[in-house]
């Protein structure tokens, strides 16, 4: 099957490759499906497989020190998840549940590790992307420091728009629709100030919501409220 790079986010990793190399790794593995609520991967597991998401999408969380989940970050297919695991062979660092029914490539860290070394593209494109996620990480931890609360819930959406977003008739449709306390751990503010902040956004005309979709619908202004338009 023939695939091309319009398939995926532009800054996911089958996005970003060149097509010959695309259609190598898309060839790797074993496919697998995965439906709504199940696990991919296990936070302090000790397997070492890699898995590239297909279709779908998957929240990434983590367990905090008293206990509680924490939502880190979510992945929609053209990603990779369990790489880190696959690279150190440390133990998996978060938990990875589908959100919906999920198509994916299983790689065995060896099956990774070959292609690595056959071509230095998928390494650098990997490298870059493990980078983004690092500073995509640090930024929100500054975040919580710097801005308010509905500064944060701008800056998170056009995060998801620019790295997950497709152009619709409305505007930037971001295919992973984030439920409301999602949005809240992501952010680190309450669930009822978010349900306020999506609410002023709306009546904006900034944002519409959908069942299983978010529409930006004018991004250059909500850069503008996430206190991003200088870097545009």
């Amino acid at each position: 099957m023939s695939h091309n790079s319009e398939e995926w986010p532009s800054r996911s990793l089958l996005g970003v490759l060149p097509p010959v190399a695309r259609q190598e790794l898309l060839g790797l593995g074993v496919e697998t499906r995965f439906e709504a609520g199940e696990v991919l991967l296990s936070e302090g597991a000790r397997d070492r497989h890699v898995l590239l998401l297909l279709s779908g999408f998957a929240k990434v969380t983590a367990t905090v020190e008293n206990g509680e989940t924490s939502l880190l970050a979510v992945r929609v297919g053209g990603d990779t998840v369990g790489e880190m695991a696959a690279m150190d062979g440390a133990p998996r660092s978060a938990t990875v549940t589908a959100c919906g029914s999920m198509t994916v490539r299983l790689l065995q860290h060896g099956v990774l590790h070959g292609l690595l070394t056959r071509r230095p593209e998928v390494a650098m494109a990997l490298t870059g992307i493990v980078s983004d996620r690092l500073r995509w990480a640090n930024r929100r931890r500054l975040d919580f420091r710097g801005y308010p609360a509905k500064v944060r819930l701008a800056r998170l959406l056009v995060e998801l728009a620019t790295a997950y977003g497709r152009t619709g008739e409305s505007g930037v449709v971001i295919g992973c629709r984030l439920t409301q306390p999602e949005m809240a751990a992501l952010t680190g503010a309450a669930e009822t100030t978010i349900h306020k902040g999506l609410r002023e956004l709306r009546e904006d005309g900034l944002l519409e919501t959908g069942y299983r979709s978010t529409t930006i619908c004018d991004l250059s202004r909500l850069r503008q409220v996430a206190d991003l338009a200088h870097e545009e």
